[in-house]
């Protein structure tokens, strides 16, 4: 039976730490930033772990 493959795009959002934490960047801070309020940029800066309820599928597509 042949490997499942990572998912390409996957791969490139998540990063897994050494215990098995999934951390993700916050969505938003990508452009149109001079009308967003620099409180909101600076509380999207930074990375935060993959919600309980997304945690399964995004296991899934990483193949782990």
């Amino acid at each position: 039976m042949p490997k499942q493959k990572t998912h390409s795009g996957m791969k490139k959002r998540i990063k897994v730490t050494g215990s098995g934490k999934l951390l993700r960047e916050h969505a938003g801070k990508r452009h149109l930033l001079e009308r967003k309020p620099s409180k909101l940029t600076r509380r999207l800066t930074g990375t935060t772990e993959v919600a309980p309820a997304n945690r399964g599928a995004v296991k899934k597509l990483l193949g782990l």
